[in-house]
């Protein structure tokens, strides 16, 4: 391991400032020899309003993986693919299974809400409501979008944006796809996705069955040294049928089942620490909705509810377990004919409940998007809460977009300004209620409140994209758990700020080589102006793919880095990791693949104390069937 932690915190260490460099050059080299495949200007994104915007329009911050670069990195965890994209960092409490945080732009994974098919992926039974990203696989993912910062109004985000993810998509007919793949750490997968289209009804089911022996989660296990497993068998089915031109009916449901063995729990007798220790995960979620979607306008009501339990065990004794529900009823509507506006409206309302207590929350909004010019666009929104505990709350959004048309492309400048909120779970409320202990028996949680801007710009050409971001945000009062004397739930009162720069550059260097980068530079700070845990300073993802002998050979390198991070002891040394897989297409049934996954065997800490795989091989075998 590497540590350049001794250098200047006010930029990136050298070696990720000559691949920002090299990354530079290459971009600005790209144009005299690319060849355009499309026009991501007119890529159309959902994320930011909720409606189909082209992504010239949109004033916010949205990064996109789709599918084809989903399957070219082909990584079993989903986090593994969320940390490649612009301003993502994670940090896991060992292997897959195990505790893992995402955070966006250095705001903690409950602070930003992820979405699947539509249907809120947040974890009732989670001390915050977060999403278990511990529990999500990549199988049947077949688009991520990700809003950066404070700008979710219509869904009532906080600091941290929408992770929104869909499942796989085909325009006509039937596709069936079977994979089977295993590799280090008597890791294996078999998983199968069915995905169709037949005259007025669509659908996609997707079963995968996952199994590692894992490795030794927690350096501190130095008497056991046992590998600690995780399964997973997850389902996700979405069903839908066009009822009339205007009228369309869908379904979406999702079961997971998981077991994952761990270090690091309290023996439930003698109190003492110990590394015999498992958890067992169930989630039950389905959503139904109805849309219409007309000429002028367009309507969509859907209701959900999701069912967790979680129990975890110490030497095979049950210490502690949780049961979440959440029902959510979700209106969302558009009028896209009036006189140079289109306006977004809804409501919400949801009910949380942990171990049988919880709360609603109610929300209303409305948002204003301009329709006048072809080069100038504004948006104005206003969203109004009211939380059966802590009261009503108001918050809004306001952004702006300019776009000018060169020889060469389109540059486009853009700002946005966007505030949220985020109550005290019930977990945390009741955690302080029942077991805290000084200083945080004498604590009263309040809401926190969050606020943030950004200004930056954009270049497009054909296939071609380049950005570059600034961004400053607040979170007021933030909730955190005390990990110096675990009392409970503790309030940082003041502002925690983050800010930074964002570079992102998508590039078709040849029709067969393409560049995608992106690099991060985040200042986290809390109210006593000390840095924020587990949030990197710096960092560097820079992937190359290559596609050549008529798209039947894909090979594509994955370089990510991070440094200048901190945790509750200290410094983490800074790292890079590198991937490789490549993939051949033998026909159109039958691909062979295979992944080296940190194959420069790093050794790294992203949470001090707890271990990461070295280099590992996996090999996998995919077989696709279609019929019109």
């Amino acid at each position: 391991m590497t540590n350049n932690n001794t250098a200047s915190r006010l930029g990136p260490p050298t070696s990720i400032r000559q691949l920002c460099s090299a990354l530079l050059l290459a971009s600005l080299a790209a144009p005299a020899m690319a060849q355009d495949s499309g026009n991501s200007a007119e890529e159309i994104i959902i994320t930011a309003n909720r409606i189909p915007v082209p992504q010239r329009q949109i004033a916010t911050s949205v990064s996109v993986m789709d599918e084809f670069e989903i399957e070219a990195h082909g990584n079993l965890g989903l986090t593994e693919l969320l940390k490649q994209m612009p301003s993502v960092g994670t940090s896991s409490n060992g292997g897959l299974g195990n505790i893992t945080t995402v955070r966006v732009r250095g705001e903690e994974g409950f602070r930003t809400l992820t979405y699947l098919d539509g249907m809120r992926l947040q974890d009732p039974s989670a001390p915050q409501l977060t999403t278990d990203f511990s529990q999500l696989l990549s199988n049947g993912i077949g688009r991520i979008e990700i809003l950066r910062g404070p700008q979710g109004l219509a869904y009532g985000a906080d600091a941290g944006g929408v992770i929104n993810l869909s499942s796989r998509r085909v325009s006509e007919g039937m596709v069936a796809n079977v994979d089977a793949q295993s590799g280090e750490f008597g890791s294996r997968q078999l998983a199968a996705n069915l995905t169709g289209r037949q005259e007025r009804m669509d659908y996609f089911l997707s079963v995968a069955d996952f199994e590692t022996d894992g490795f030794n989660s927690q350096t501190a296990d130095t008497v056991l040294v046992d590998d600690d497993g995780y399964e997973n068998t997850s389902l996700h089915g979405r069903l839908g049928f066009q009822l009339n031109d205007q009228w369309r009916l869908e379904a979406v449901h999702r079961d997971v089942e998981a077991s994952n063995e761990h270090d690091g729990c309290y023996d439930s007798r003698s109190f003492r620490v110990i590394h015999t220790c498992h958890n067992d995960y169930q989630l039950s979620a389905s959503r139904l909705g109805l849309e219409y979607e007309g000429q002028s306008f367009s309507h969509s009501l859907a209701y959900t509810e999701t069912e967790s339990e979680r129990d975890n065990y110490s030497d095979n004794l049950l210490a502690i377990g949780n049961v979440g529900e959440q029902t959510r009823t979700e209106y969302i509507g558009s009028a896209t004919d009036l006189p140079g506006f289109d306006l977004v409206f809804g409501a919400d309302q949801q009910e949380d409940l942990a171990d049988g207590q919880g709360r609603d929350n109610t929300g209303v909004f409305a948002e204003y998007l301009s329709d006048f010019s072809d080069s100038l666009f504004l948006t104005a929104g206003l969203r109004h809460d009211d939380n059966e505990d802590f009261g009503s709350h108001d918050s809004y959004r306001l952004s702006a977009a300019y776009l000018l048309d060169l020889a060469s492309g389109s540059l486009k400048f853009k700002t946005a300004y966007g505030t949220g909120f985020r109550a005290p779970s019930p977990y945390e409320i009741q955690y302080n209620r029942n077991f805290a202990s000084a200083p945080a028996a004498n604590v009263n949680l309040v809401q926190e409140e969050s606020q943030g801007w950004e200004a930056g710009v954009e270049y497009f050409r054909g296939a071609m994209r380049l950005e570059a971001v600034y961004f400053d945000q607040d979170v007021e009062n933030a909730i955190y758990f005390d990990l110096t004397s675990f009392s409970g739930y503790l309030q940082d009162i003041g502002r925690s700020n983050s800010k930074g720069i964002e570079l992102t550059a998508e590039v078709p260097v040849t029709a067969s080589l393409n560049l995608n980068g992106n690099y991060s530079y985040n200042d986290t700070t809390r109210p006593d102006g000390s840095q924020r845990l587990r949030r990197p300073e710096n960092l560097f993802n820079l992937g190359l793919l290559y596609t050549g002998l008529d798209g039947r050979l894909k090979v594509n390198g994955f370089y990510r880095s991070q440094a200048d991070a901190i945790d509750t002891a200290g410094p983490l040394d800074d790292f890079g990791v590198l991937d490789l897989t490549a993939s051949w297409q033998f026909s159109d049934n039958v691909r062979l693949y295979g992944r080296i996954e940190n194959a420069l065997d790093e050794d790294y800490e992203e949470v001090l104390g707890y271990n990461s795989a070295g280099s590992a091989a996996y090999i996998g075998l995919n077989l696709r069937f279609a019929a019109n």
